[in-house]
C-alpha cells in the first residue's frame, strides 16, 4: 500500500487546519459552553451567576413539559424518517422506469431540497390554513373540522407533511444513485426465474439498497431531531398547547423566549448526549444487518 507522500512536513497540518478551525469554533466551542453554562444558574441579565451543579438536569427531568417534549420528539422524528424515506424510493424506483423525460422528472424532484425550512413550512401553512387555505377547503368539504392553529393532532400531522415533503428530495437522490449501481444483469436474471416484480424489489433491489438506506436512516434522524427548528416555528410555533414542541424548539423557547439559560443550556446538552447515543445505537446495531457488497 503506497502512502501519501508531502514536500514539507508542515503541509498536512495546513492542509487540515481550516477543517479544524471549523470544527473547533462551530462544534467543540459551543458545546463547551453549552456543558459549563448547564452547571449555572443566571438571572435574564447576567449579572449574577451561581454554580449549582447537577440542579438544572434535575429541574428539566423532572419537568412533565420537557417529558411531553421528548414524547413529541419521538413521534416526530418517527413519522418524518419513516414518510419521508418511503415516499423518496418509491418516487426514485418509479423514476428509473420512464424513458422518456426522465432528467426533468429527477430535476423536479430535487427543487423541494432548496427550500429553505421556514419557507417551506409557510407554504404547507397557507395550503392548509383552516381561514383560506386551498387544500384546507376540500377538508371542510368532506366533514372534517381541519384547524391545526388549535387541534394538536393535525398540528403534528402538518408539521410532518411539511418537514417530509422538505427531505424527500434529498433521500430521492441517493436511492436513485443506488439504483442506478445495481447490476441489471441480476434484475434480468430474475425476471428470467419468473421473478414478479414486487419480489425483484424484495429480494434483490432493496437488500442492495441497505447500506443507502442505512445511511439516510441516520441522516433522517438528524434532520428530524434539528434542521425542522425553522418549519416548526414558522408553522406552529410549538402549539397548539405544546403539542409540537420538540425537544429543540424546546431549548429555543426556555432559552431564549423566557430567558431560562441554565435550564435551556442542560437542555441542549442533553439533546446532544441523546444523538450521540442514537447514533452510536444505529452503527451498533443497525449496521449489523445491513451488508456491503
Amino acid at each position: 500500500m503506497n502512502r501519501a507522500t508531502f514536500p514539507h512536513k508542515l503541509l498536512p497540518y495546513l492542509l487540515l487546519a481550516p477543517q479544524l478551525a471549523v470544527t473547533l469554533i462551530f462544534f467543540y466551542w459551543p458545546a463547551g459552553q453549552a456543558l459549563k453554562q448547564s452547571l449555572l444558574r443566571e438571572d435574564p441579565f447576567g449579572l449574577k451567576t451561581q454554580f449549582v451543579g447537577l440542579a438544572n438536569f434535575k429541574r428539566v427531568l423532572a419537568d412533565p413539559a420537557y417529558v411531553n417534549s421528548i414524547k413529541v420528539t419521538v413521534v416526530f422524528s418517527l413519522a418524518t424518517a419513516f414518510i419521508s424515506m418511503a415516499i423518496a424510493l418509491l418516487l426514485a424506483v418509479q423514476a428509473e422506469k420512464i424513458i422518456r423525460g426522465k432528467t426533468l422528472y429527477r430535476t423536479l424532484l430535487i427543487w423541494p431540497y432548496a427550500v429553505a425550512p421556514a419557507i417551506a413550512g409557510m407554504l404547507w401553512l397557507f395550503m392548509f390554513n383552516p381561514s383560506f387555505g386551498t387544500l384546507a377547503y376540500p377538508l371542510r368539504s368532506m366533514g372534517i373540522n381541519w384547524d391545526p392553529l388549535l387541534n394538536g393532532p393535525q398540528a403534528m400531522i402538518l408539521i410532518v407533511a411539511a418537514a417530509a415533503w422538505k427531505q424527500i428530495s434529498y433521500n430521492f437522490l441517493f436511492f436513485v444513485a443506488g439504483l442506478q449501481a445495481i447490476p441489471q444483469t441480476l434484475i434480468e436474471a430474475a425476471a428470467i426465474d419468473g421473478a414478479r416484480a414486487a419480489r425483484r424489489f424484495r429480494t434483490i433491489v432493496f437488500p442492495l439498497l441497505a447500506p443507502i438506506t442505512f445511511f439516510l436512516l441516520v441522516i433522517n434522524t438528524v434532520y428530524a431531531l434539528f434542521d425542522t427548528f425553522g418549519i416548526i416555528h414558522a408553522v406552529t410555533a410549538g402549539g397548539p398547547g405544546k403539542s409540537t414542541e420538540t425537544l429543540v424548539y424546546k431549548v429555543y423557547n426556555d432559552g431564549f423566549v423566557n430567558l431560562i439559560l441554565g435550564d435551556s443550556a442542560a437542555q441542549s446538552v442533553i439533546l446532544m448526549a441523546i444523538v450521540i447515543a442514537l447514533t452510536a445505537l444505529q452503527f451498533r446495531y443497525i449496521e449489523r444487518r445491513v451488508h456491503y457488497g
